[in-house]
């Protein structure tokens, strides 16, 4: 998961443009093409939220009927419908018989705001519900299978989305901290430095300097020392790179963030969910997480968790540490990872959702 300015981030071959649209027909025509066995569809669509007209878009096989469906929720960084990160998703799932709808998150690309931030969990994870209450209702959709995708803040999204509406047939969150915001940002912000550099002792005066904000947010402290802690702060080097700004003790939107608790949103939750976690994550810590799962396994038993070996955040292999904190690679990341991908297809099978058409 990553943060800008103190806000939780959570973290092809069929039409996905035009243009791509065109290139691939004319490949088609080539001498060496043979005729396509599928063809994925899509269609745009628009449905409203909480005052806000939101638009995606749907990918689905061609006339299949009672399909399953997935709703797919924003990482932090990659707000709009058309990032790399949810390609593999309109890649994969279609010719499994799983329809993939993914939407510009509120404010961003075709989508409104609505009057509401567009970095309330709450709100966005409504956002969530309310696609699949469209989608519950489109006639090539079977109500029964459809769940919620997210990664990073997605994965969060998923799980509050979820629990918003048991009719889901499952939710998948990749990458999704059980621990509280601040705690997932310390873990990374030490990561951030180290792969940067710095010392043992300028690390942990950056960790001070966000625990002030943390607690001041939280009610505690004084408002003088962590301005005072702030201005001091802002001078270093460091400062902007682990994602701190001035405005943070006055943030709402990071106040209500650092006061969710992640474990709560599975507490009660009868929807078939699945963990999937990166080993080499320097973005959350995916063993605290772990522990905090299996504490509690017996309270949540509709949850089955799994650990990708030498996957990144992104569920990358072989992403450099130098590359998985450059804000300016993010937009490219998407998952490559093969047991990521036969992980969720076997799960999804063993639900009952895939029905992949073998001739």
């Amino acid at each position: 998961m990553k943060t800008l300015t103190g806000i939780t981030c959570i973290a092809a071959g069929f039409a996905l443009t035009a243009n791509a649209t065109a290139g691939r027909a004319q490949t088609s025509q080539s001498a060496w093409a043979v005729p396509r066995q599928l063809v994925v569809k899509h269609q745009e669509v628009t449905f409203s939220s909480a005052g806000a007209q939101l638009s995606g878009t749907l990918f689905y096989p061609e006339n299949r009927r009672s399909l399953a469906a997935v709703v797919v929720l924003h990482a932090a960084s990659d707000p709009s419908r058309d990032a790399p990160l949810y390609d593999h998703l309109k890649q994969m799932l279609p010719p499994l018989g799983v329809a993939v709808f993914v939407f510009d998150r509120r404010g961003t690309g075709e989508s409104n705001g609505g009057g509401h931030g567009s970095h309330d969990f709450d709100v966005l994870s409504d956002d969530g519900v309310a696609a699949f209450r469209m989608l519950s209702k489109d006639s090539r959709i079977d109500p029964r299978r459809i769940g919620f995708w997210g990664l990073s803040q997605g994965g969060w999204l998923t799980l509050l989305a979820a629990r918003k509406e048991p009719r889901a047939a499952f939710a998948i969150a990749a990458s999704a901290p059980m621990v509280t915001a601040d705690v997932q940002m310390n873990f990374a912000s030490v990561n951030i430095l180290r792969v940067r550099g710095y010392p043992q002792a300028t690390i942990d005066q950056a960790i001070a300097t966000r625990h002030a904000i943390d607690d001041y947010v939280r009610g505690k402290g004084n408002r003088t020392t962590v301005s005072q802690a702030l201005s001091a702060a802002e001078k270093q080097p460091w400062f902007e790179e682990i994602y701190l700004s001035g405005k943070m003790i006055d943030d709402p939107d990071w106040r209500q963030q650092i006061s969710s608790d992640p474990m709560r949103s599975i507490k009660g939750s009868s929807v078939p969910t699945l963990l999937i976690y990166g080993q080499e994550d320097l973005w959350i810590p995916v063993g605290t997480t772990i522990r905090k799962l299996e504490a509690s396994a017996g309270l949540h038993p509709n949850i089955t968790t799994k650990i990708i070996a030498d996957a990144s955040h992104e569920m990358m292999i072989g992403t450099d540490p130098k590359d998985e904190i450059d804000p300016t690679k993010f937009p490219n990341f998407a998952p490559n990872a093969p047991e990521y991908f036969g992980i969720m297809s076997a799960w999804l099978t063993s639900r009952g959702i895939t029905k992949a058409e073998f001739r």
